[in-house]
């Protein structure tokens, strides 16, 4: 750089680097947050039947409610209520498990001897992917009436709590990540840096992050899947029945795995980092040519033997870390997602699969980042392997990924048309931009180092000022006092103070004229904090995706809403031919039901003779019959409003359905037929 280009210094520079992480830290928990707030409590279990249905009217009051479900649920006594329009339970409170083979129902019996009016159904259930499911339906007897019952506004998982659980289930998934990521890139990538406090110190705070997280979402479990109280975290009857739980016990089976945890970073960075220090201190000497004879015979010896013990202790720690991963991700995988629907033998491996490769890649990516911001040194080839390693993790995500987009959505439809599809778009998205972007840090990766040389060779002919005038330290003042000044440091500790502050600004300018010293570092740090920013958002997406829907639930609960009429915005209107074979006999009759839906329902008729004008009919009939559910015919004898125009009122329906509509017509004494058609009443 000439005196004559303007450029920002290099300290002004380094500091608005140094904010960079902050701030992709501050937005990503930005978005978590909105994504916590947008789905508090999204089902996994879909409510596929009930019966009776959702805004049915019966004519006589039903001896149960039951349930049907598209997965297993777990639900107690109290789990399905069922209250008359003055809001008074009217079940009795035992539930009934009337599950058989893939069906899985649940119900509740009824007191007998139920007034007209409308009832209430809520319930609440925990389905066996962990998340909390609830909802609530009326239906009537005899006719709908007024009631005093207002559904419940919250949903299961929602509310304060739900905030919080959800906050702590991102903070358990970040923390494995960084604390699998971290320890795979030191053994994997970087043994060295098992030494480096910056590294050890974020796969510690890995472990803590997730060990909390998990505290968190034990106590709170009972809370989150009942009454969304606070003070339910004290509730030990609570506790108990969560330990019973299949989700309850996935939580006590990873503090367990993370006191395991526990002990490996303790032997990472204790005998394994002691090792690699002498190792990498006896490679130092030799490399110096230090000694001649027996003695560098003997030290070649000893390092060699330094260095086998160093590389079976990696060799330990790699199998044992390996399973103590893959147990922590099986707690995921054991009680989510992946333990449900179809193919769960299938999918609970491939979901173990998923969760490593994503912790390889994602928190060993963290690792570099802190690696290039924190350490001076980092080797060309500690990168080079890890992009290796995260090749391999994508690979494995691609091949993971796919099996379990097919598993979750089941149909192309539902890629576009379910919250969990377009959030699957989304993810999709942002990991073809972090590839794209970890392509180009592999062109860094390429560049780094090559530069250091020359410019540490032609740093003084250069005139640059040197590291310590940079970090603002009087160096001249300090060597002109000499080791006088050492010398009485001892009687002055302020003194002392200000002398051990210069030396650590000195030694922590020095590390960053080294490592801003190559440019392919600096051009790698920048792109691999961009991975890292794209990385905490695809790590948010894909916890939220954990959390919503899968699509093959969503489509079957949307089939059994939108199961409706096949006319559901205006009255159902049907003709039909008729032939009594008798004088006169031929015509159409004109039906129509409106609304059209369960309930009451008003009947017009008209008839016309084959010339199309009204037809006056000595008497018309009408039934109406639900075969698939036994019920009816159900007659209807219309009023004569005029000539070949008849009339009833208060027509009721109790349940949707295909219904046949069978219309009698009498033209004489003796010529009479019947025509019937089917409609389909929501």
């Amino acid at each position: 750089m000439t005196a004559t280009a303007p450029a920002p210094s290099p300290a002004r520079a380094a500091r608005a680097t140094a904010y960079l992480p902050r701030l992709a830290l501050v937005l990503a928990a930005l978005l978590a947050s909105l994504f916590t707030a947008a789905s508090p409590a999204s089902a996994h279990a879909a409510l596929t039947a009930s019966d009776p249905k959702d805004g049915a009217v019966v004519a006589t009051a039903p001896a149960q409610v039951t349930l049907s479900f598209s997965e297993q649920v777990a639900m107690g006594d109290d789990s399905i209520r069922v209250m008359d329009p003055q809001g008074k339970r009217v079940d009795t409170g035992e539930l009934r498990d009337m599950c058989s083979g893939s069906t899985v129902r649940y119900g509740t019996a009824l007191h007998s001897g139920l007034p007209n009016g409308t009832y209430t159904v809520a319930w609440q259930a925990v389905s066996a992917d962990s998340h909390p499911v609830s909802g609530a339906f009326t239906f009537s007897v005899g006719a709908p009436s007024a009631t005093s019952v207002s559904l419940p506004d919250r949903q299961a998982g929602g509310g304060p709590v739900g905030v919080v659980y959800d906050i702590a289930r991102y903070a358990a998934y970040a923390g494995f990540t960084v604390l699998v990521g971290g320890a795979a890139f030191i053994l994997l990538c970087w043994r060295r840096g098992s030494a480096e406090r910056p590294l050890q110190k974020l796969v510690v705070r890995g472990w803590v992050t997730l060990t909390a997280a998990t505290l968190a979402m034990l106590v709170l479990r009972t809370p989150y899947t009942g009454s969304g109280k606070f003070a339910d975290v004290f509730d030990l009857d609570g506790l108990q029945a969560v330990l019973e739980t299949k989700t309850g016990a996935s939580f006590v089976s990873r503090l367990l795995l993370l006191g395991a945890a526990a002990l490996f970073i303790a032997v990472l960075f204790g005998a394994y980092a002691r090792r690699q220090k002498t190792s990498s201190a006896a490679e130092a000497v030799d490399e110096t040519g230090a000694g001649d004879g027996t003695g560098a015979e003997a030290e070649a010896e000893a390092a060699d033997e330094a260095e086998k013990e160093t590389s079976d202790l990696a060799f330990g720690l790699a199998i044992g870390g390996t399973v103590v991963a893959g147990g922590i991700a099986a707690t995921w995988a054991l009680a989510e997602h992946a333990s449900t629907g179809i193919q769960p033998g299938i999918a609970m491996p491939v979901d173990i699969l998923h969760l490593l490769a994503v912790a390889a890649w994602l928190g060993g990516l963290v690792a570099l980042l802190v690696a290039l911001h924190k350490v001076p040194d980092i080797e060309r080839e500690a990168v080079q392997r890890f992009s290796k390693v995260a090749f391999i993790s994508v690979l494995v995500l691609a091949v993971t990924g796919v099996y379990q987009s097919w598993r979750q959505l089941g149909s192309w439809s539902a890629l576009t048309g379910t919250s969990y599809g377009r959030l699957l778009i989304i993810k999709v998205s942002l990991v073809a931009v972090l590839v794209a972007i970890a392509y180009l840090s592999r062109k860094w990766t390429g560049r780094l180092g090559e530069v250091r040389s020359t410019e540490d060779a032609g740093a003084g002919a250069t005139g640059e000022e040197p590291a310590e005038v940079l970090a603002g330290v009087d160096v001249s003042r300090e060597t002109s006092t000499g080791s006088g000044s050492d010398a009485g440091a001892g009687a002055d500790p302020r003194r002392a103070a200000q002398l051990a502050r210069q030396r650590a600004a000195r030694e922590k300018a020095r590390e960053k004229q080294v490592r801003d010293a190559d440019p392919g570092r600096a051009g790698l740090r920048r792109s691999v904090l961009a991975e890292a920013g794209v990385a905490v958002v695809l790590l948010a997406v894909t916890t939220v995706l954990t959390s919503t829907e899968p699509g093959r639930a969503a489509q079957l609960e949307t089939n059994r809403s939108t199961a409706g009429p096949a006319v559901p915005n205006r009255a159902v209107k049907i003709t039909l031919p008729f032939d009594t074979g008798g004088q006169n006999g031929k015509g159409t009759v004109r039906l129509e039901l409106d609304p059209g839906r369960v309930g009451a329902n008003t009947l017009h008729l008209w008839a016309d003779g084959e010339d199309g004008k009204p037809l006056d009919l000595p008497e018309i009939k009408i039934a109406f019959t639900l075969p698939a559910k036994e019920i009816g015919p159900l007659p209807v004898a219309p009023d004569r409003d005029a000539p070949g125009h008849w009339s009833a009122s208060g027509v009721q329906l109790p349940l949707a359905g295909e219904w046949r509509i069978d219309v009698t017509v009498r033209t004489s004494d003796i010529d009479q037929t019947t025509v019937q058609k089917n409609v389909k009443i929501g």
